[in-house]
């Protein structure tokens, strides 16, 4: 994790997980001693975004960059403009959460001037359980189409398989499958193989990507 790029992109499919990922990401930067920030750039789905945890991460000395006040909660094209200054402020290690289809990487083709010659690694958030995600060929379309509309290339395959809290080894290891298969036919690296603390440690040995843990920050234990 802390051998990535300085500006990690994250984004996925709807249901992908990967505003989890992306909180969990930032808040172990923290915990590891780095001067961390996040941006909310998701301005499409109006659930679970980063910006739901800004007291918790805050508390951790992160900084949480996101619409405020009337905005907080708004589905509109809302960026705040101190996403620019997190992008040129190399003392930070920054975390962007993008919105996870075309329309959202949209958002993120705004800071095209700042991103394209910049030190950034954009992860393409997997959830093989969920069917626009489920076949590898799905997978590429769906890369090609967030390649496009940001107008930056993807530069690593995170493997979030899940079941929210029911996820088994088997899920992971079908994402793994899928996640492994884009890699070869994308020239891609698998970064990271996300599974929930419970079963993390039972991820078997010499796959490609690093296991990374996730805890449930952004679902209450009654969802």
């Amino acid at each position: 994790m802390l051998e990535d790029k300085r500006i990690r992109i994250v984004t996925g499919h709807y249901g992908s997980g990967k505003t989890e990922f992306a909180v969990n990401y930032v808040i172990n930067l923290a915990k590891s001693g780095k001067k961390a920030a996040i941006a909310d750039l998701d301005i499409v789905n109006p659930y679970f975004r980063s910006r739901e945890e800004k007291g918790r991460m805050e508390r951790l000395g992160i900084r949480v960059v996101a619409p405020e006040g009337k905005f907080i909660n708004a589905d509109v094209p809302a960026l705040p403009a101190d996403i620019n200054t997190l992008l040129q402020d190399e003392s930070y290690q920054v975390v962007l959460d993008v919105g996870g289809d075309a329309a959202g990487a949209r958002a993120l083709g705004r800071y095209y001037p700042h991103l394209k010659d910049a030190d950034y690694d954009m992860f393409i958030v997997v959830n093989a359980n969920r069917p626009n995600t489920a076949s590898s060929e799905a997978v590429i379309e769906y890369i090609q189409d967030i390649e496009r509309a940001a107008r930056i290339r993807a530069t690593g395959l995170v493997n979030n398989t899940h079941m929210l809290r029911e996820t088994t080894v088997e899920d992971v290891l079908r994402g793994q499958r899928v996640v492994e298969e884009v890699s070869r036919q994308k020239d891609l690296p698998v970064k990271y193989i996300c599974a929930i603390e419970r079963i993390a440690g039972q991820i078997p040995a010499g796959l490609a990507g690093e296991v990374f843990p996730i805890k449930m920050y952004m679902r209450p234990e009654w969802l």
